[in-house]
């Protein structure tokens, strides 16, 4: 990781976030994420809607958002996500949190929030599509599904990369819903894309692999459809 200098003023900043943090638990949050089988060291249980209200009362802080992903408790490590500035975070950072999210809110937190911001987003995106640890692929196929939503700056030919690396998630189980909604978003962005995701998902009918073949037959389905269609700009 990158070495930062500490500053008194981020520091008091730091201390007043734990000090607020305690005040804003959520037992019925807590208890529902437990449920669920979402672990973390330390989880006070605040609703993230709270979080995110608690947020906006602060600038963008790049120093304060590493101090705050180290502290490992769930509503900091969400709070860095919403804190840090995505022209200052680096690939290696990005690696590093990814390694060391407990769990798939935490991953989807910092997809949502703060990677796909990132200039690196789309390197990185394609590069975690072809990770071995599961939260790496789920990352890589979030970051696809949340772009193709929200950059609408970037060519449509951009993410025809992302074929090239998809066929072997679609072969895993583990990945059936996050992949299926992934390539949805995908087909969603424009008609052009449309087309190339029909393409794209014919070829996985051709895999030997009963769950590509499915999550294939679902997903064709789904973006071929009259409604589907409709609803894209």
């Amino acid at each position: 990781m990158e070495f930062i200098i500490d500053k008194p003023e981020t520091e008091k900043i730091y201390q007043r976030i734990l000090n607020a943090i305690p005040s804003m638990k959520n037992g019925i949050t807590s208890s529902n994420m437990e449920e669920r089988g979402i672990k973390y060291e330390k989880n006070w249980g605040v609703a993230t809607v709270d979080l995110k209200k608690f947020a906006s009362q602060y600038e963008k802080d790049h120093l304060l958002a590493l101090k705050l992903w180290n502290k490992k408790w769930r509503e900091t490590m969400i709070l860095a996500t919403l804190l840090d500035d995505p022209k200052e975070i680096t690939e290696e950072q990005m690696d590093f949190w990814i390694k060391t999210a407990e769990n798939i809110e935490i991953i989807e937190q910092a997809v949502m929030n703060l990677f796909t911001e990132s200039p690196f987003a789309f390197a990185k995106a394609l590069e975690w599509c072809r990770g071995k640890k599961h939260l790496v692929k789920v990352t890589g196929l979030l970051m696809m599904g949340r772009m193709a939503l929200t950059s609408k700056n970037d060519i449509d030919e951009m993410f025809e990369s992302f074929f090239d690396v998809l066929p072997p998630l679609a072969k895993d189980k583990q990945l059936y819903s996050i992949f299926y909604r992934s390539v949805c978003q995908l087909a969603r962005r424009s008609k052009y894309m449309n087309k190339q995701c029909v393409s794209f998902v014919n070829s996985l009918l051709e895999l030997e692999e009963d769950n590509a073949k499915q999550l294939g037959n679902e997903i064709i389905n789904e973006i071929s459809s009259e409604h589907f269609l409709s609803i894209i700009d």
